[in-house]
């Protein structure tokens, strides 16, 4: 049975307390004392009993660890004095664990907040390189990323800005346009989609509530203004709740049914394409799927890439908009 998080703290102050060569050699009731001051709670007799037995021969610790009981002091000491359970030698599987977090925070590199953490984390990528090459496995698992976001620079000026309830000012480059164009923004939201960053917040140059969602790799500048605004009441869960990826219209979410085909249908229903997902018929010819959703651009997207293994079955608006992509890309063909 796996080992709780009390436990394991406390084999850790156990193998400090006796690695302790400054102090005399613990007894029991020392043992007792110092992982009960460590823990802040009063440790039984019987716990720390147990866990210098588990600490000893329990296989799945693998700590094995020297413990040796002094009767005529009644002590306790390890026989190797260069001896501590944070010296174990690291297995196969804790390998692959590790390069599982590493290849997950490598996703997020160029984010302020995992920089903090750079140099540790290369440190902990270099060893396990080292014991990587030892062993026969290599290759094991690999991450379909680009090398950083572009635009991350700007996050840390941004969340300022959320934080102190300051416009800023941002020059931007759209793809629809030759020249960036400048916004005064109310900075409201932070939002990773699809290896991109996106900045929602209040444009002032808009009428109405002027809520714009800008990309961070489109900012070519961005500037404070010192001038602060009013806090809005802006709730990202309910704003995205009706939206698959980044757009979110003004217009009300609506049905959408699709039938997927059997093979496909695994896949989605094991992964579902958004919360609000419901099976409405499933059975050997097809799997139709509820969805209350906005209709944007990246539904229909997505719904590309499941080619023929899906039918949109209504709205029929989103059914005639199906149809016109696969006639333009049947075009492309002729």
């Amino acid at each position: 049975m796996p080992k709780n998080k009390d436990a394991l703290s406390r084999y850790r102050w156990l193998d400090e307390r006796l690695r302790n060569k400054r102090s005399a050699k613990p007894t029991l009731e020392a043992l007792i004392a110092y992982v009960s001051d460590k823990m802040g709670v009063e440790v039984s007799t019987r716990t720390i009993q147990k866990d210098i037995q588990d600490m000893r021969q329990d296989p799945e610790l693998n700590y094995m660890a020297p413990i040796i009981y002094d009767r005529a002091s009644k002590t306790y000491r390890y026989a190797d004095d260069n001896y501590s359970i944070s010296q174990l030698p690291i297995e196969e599987a804790d390998l692959q664990g590790l390069e599982i977090a590493i290849g997950i925070l490598e996703q997020f590199r160029s984010l302020p907040v995992v920089q903090q953490f750079e140099d540790a984390i290369l440190k902990i990528a270099a060893s396990l390189k080292i014991n990587r090459e030892n062993l026969q496995h290599q290759g094991l698992i690999k991450f379909a990323r680009t090398s950083q976001y572009k635009g991350a620079e700007h996050i840390p000026e941004i969340v300022d800005a959320i934080k102190k309830l300051e416009v800023i000012r941002i020059a931007y480059q759209s793809f629809d346009r030759d020249e960036p164009k400048e916004y005064r923004v109310e900075p409201y939201h932070l939002r990773e989609y699809q290896h991109r960053f996106y900045l929602i917040g209040k444009s002032l140059q808009n009428t109405g509530d002027g809520l714009r969602t800008f990309a961070l790799d489109r900012i070519v500048k961005l500037w404070p203004t010192m001038q602060n605004f009013d806090e809005k009441n802006f709730d990202d869960a309910s704003y995205f709740q009706h939206a698959i990826g980044i757009t979110v219209h003004d217009g009300e979410p609506e049905q959408v049914l699709l039938a997927f085909t059997p093979r496909q249908a695994k896949y989605i229903k094991s992964q579902p394409i958004h919360a609000s997902q419901k099976v409405i018929k499933d059975s050997e010819k097809e799997c139709q799927i509820a969805l209350n959703v906005v209709i944007n651009h990246e539904l229909i997207m997505t719904l590309l890439s499941y080619g023929s293994n899906v039918k949109v079955l209504k709205p029929a608006s989103l059914t005639d908009k199906m149809k016109e992509e696969a006639g333009n890309m049947l075009a492309n063909y002729k």
